[in-house]
């Protein structure tokens, strides 16, 4: 992408000096030149695909009006993370603004990548929804805003109608099961799986284990991974993977629309594109057994903006931020694959008949569940999917996997 930009700005700067000497006595041309000396520039690192999209859409109004240059670089998830980091130690950042993965937010707040925007004199806005809002907050949930949710993304269940035809099979695990189990005694795959080591397979394993009334940690912090319910959750799991086969995602995507396979977890933003996507939209359930407690289990994952804390322009980048997830932007993105994060457009029944889909995002985001607020998350989500993956392809029982990943998550606890 750098390379890229490069080369429009050499292109830019001929066509200017082509102007320059065409028109050397021309008051407008001079007028111009003056007047772009001083224009300031924001960088935002921005996640590559469809976010970055949609701010390049909508962008154009902030330049006019704030006499500025917003320049957008798009980012793999991974390489957001790795350059904010990278770079947070020079006394002036390389961008001002960074789209964040929520659960990565106690990680740049530990190591100050992110300024304190309730300090810069932002008050919050209670338009947005409300467990979206509360992500951008540290300590979460009722601390100071360092960022705020640019797009909604709420885990979901996908599944193809043609293959699923009792929609409330989905209600509960048990019943997926049993739909997936004659699914694949029909020739088909039921259950389609992203079992890659790290985020994959945990994003995919959490919201089982949840159900199941289980969890990584307690209320004090302590790793309670090794427990009854988390056996009873990582066993269905794996008899679940029995009725399917093990994707990336874009294979998995292809499955569920293709008639390959019946039912996946996703997120919206992998199977709507311009509200042409044929598969159906569940919310995750809560639940083993029909008498089973309910639990909240679709994981939330709000792309977030913050200003860096070693921005050049940090008021100008906060006043971006607050631009870029305001309702009237919200509403401009929507052709553009943008997914709200305030309560006024996912209720507004315009929005609604045009975007369908957004009814089960909103209801998903409200029955959401946060990942584990802890700056060593992404270290954990490695530890614990590589022995998800042995356990999966059998090399190693649900028990040593439950055991080991108690161990090596409790280790990166008291580092």
């Amino acid at each position: 992408m750098c390379k890229h930009g490069s080369f429009l700005s050499i292109i830019l700067a001929l066509c200017m000096s082509f102007l320059t000497v065409g028109c050397a006595s021309s008051p407008a041309t001079h007028k111009f030149q003056a007047s772009s000396e001083g224009v300031k520039t924001l960088t935002i690192a921005a996640r590559d695909g469809s976010h970055a999209d949609v701010i390049n859409a909508v962008k154009g109004k902030f330049e006019k009006d704030n006499d500025c240059i917003v320049n957008v670089i798009p980012l793999s998830g991974d390489d957001i993370h790795k350059k904010v980091i990278e770079n947070i130690s020079e006394p002036e950042g390389k961008y001002d603004v960074i789209m964040i993965d929520d659960p990565l937010m106690p990680e740049y707040i530990e190591k100050d990548a992110l300024l304190n925007l309730t300090q810069l004199g932002y008050s919050d806005d209670e338009d947005f929804v409300d467990k979206s809002r509360l992500l951008g907050k540290d300590p979460y949930p009722l601390g100071a805003t360092y960022a705020l949710p640019f797009s909604g993304n709420v885990q979901l269940i996908f599944y193809n109608p043609e293959l699923i035809t009792n929609p409330t099979s989905l209600n509960t695990w048990d019943g997926i099961l049993t739909a997936c189990e004659e699914i694949k005694a029909s020739g088909k795959n039921g259950y389609a799986i992203r079992g890659q080591a790290g985020n994959p397979i945990v994003s995919d394993f959490l919201p089982i284990l949840w159900a199941f009334g289980g969890d990584l940690f307690d209320e004090n912090g302590n790793v309670i991974l090794d427990s009854r319910q988390s056996h009873e959750a990582l066993e269905f799991y794996c008899n679940l993977y029995q009725t399917g086969a093990n994707y990336d995602k874009d294979g998995l995507v292809s499955a569920i629309n293709n008639n390959e396979a019946a039912i996946a977890l996703g997120w919206p933003s992998w199977f709507i594109s311009e509200n042409t996507s044929t598969v159906s939209i569940a919310q995750i359930p809560g639940q083993q057994y029909d008498i089973s407690e309910a639990f909240s289990t679709g994981e939330i994952g709000n792309w977030l903006l913050g200003v860096t804390s070693n921005s050049k322009e940090p008021e100008l980048a906060l006043k971006l931020v607050v631009y870029l997830t305001s309702e009237e932007v919200q509403r401009e993105a929507l052709p553009y694959g943008g997914i709200p994060t305030r309560k006024s457009v996912f209720k507004d029944k315009a929005v609604i008949e045009k975007y369908p889909y957004f009814e089960q995002i909103y209801s998903g985001t409200n029955n959401s569940r946060v990942r584990p607020r802890t700056t060593k998350w992404s270290q954990i989500e490695t530890v614990f999917g590589e022995e998800l993956v042995k356990c999966i392809e059998g090399s190693q029982s649900v028990d040593a996997t439950l055991k080991n990943s108690q161990k090596a998550i409790d280790n990166l606890r008291n580092e």
